[in-house]
């Protein structure tokens, strides 16, 4: 399998995407700690090989991600592909149910799996989320209300969460 990559530049930094020719694999900010390990992770995994070029998938992200930091879109509709665990998968798919502009705690989000012990492990299975804003973990906070752990960095989770909430008619 091949899979193509691009950068490009979004207002909280440059972002690169990774997919096939039908689905997103990786989305991820260029500046990220161990980016270069998640992509020999994901080649590994699906024994793939990269090139850089524009495939559909990475041409509708950019273009919805133009549309979110506009305020113009809340939900993403680019077609993606989740490889991680069942337990994973499980915990990526309940942030995907987190409405925009909300947060939840860790705790919350162990209990809206039905896992209230499994806090860590929820917090893990947010860190090895591949596809930041999509699957928006920067959603999560601590459970006093106060920032916690981000792979994309805590001022990026910030300005996320700020950007959600001003175009959120709710607030």
């Amino acid at each position: 399998m091949i899979l193509k990559t691009a950068n490009f530049n979004t207002p909280i930094g440059e972002m690169v995407a990774i997919s096939d020719s039908k689905k997103l694999y990786l989305l991820d900010f260029s500046d990220r700690k161990k980016l270069d390990h998640k992509i020999k992770k994901l080649c590994t995994n699906i024994n793939a090989s990269l090139t850089y070029g524009i495939t559909d998938p990475i041409s509708s992200i950019k273009s919805e991600l133009e549309s979110y930091f506009n305020g113009t879109i809340k939900k993403f509709k680019t077609h993606f592909h989740l490889l991680g665990t069942t337990f994973q998968n499980h915990v990526w798919q309940e942030l995907i149910n987190i409405p925009y502009g909300k947060t939840r705690s860790y705790i919350s989000q162990a209990q809206s799996i039905n896992k209230p012990k499994a806090v860590r492990a929820v917090a893990n299975a947010n860190g090895a989320n591949n596809l930041a804003i999509l699957i928006p973990c920067h959603r999560i906070i601590n459970n006093n209300g106060k920032l916690g752990g981000d792979g994309g960095g805590l001022t990026r989770k910030k300005w996320l969460i700020e950007h959600e909430q001003k175009f959120n008619p709710i607030y």
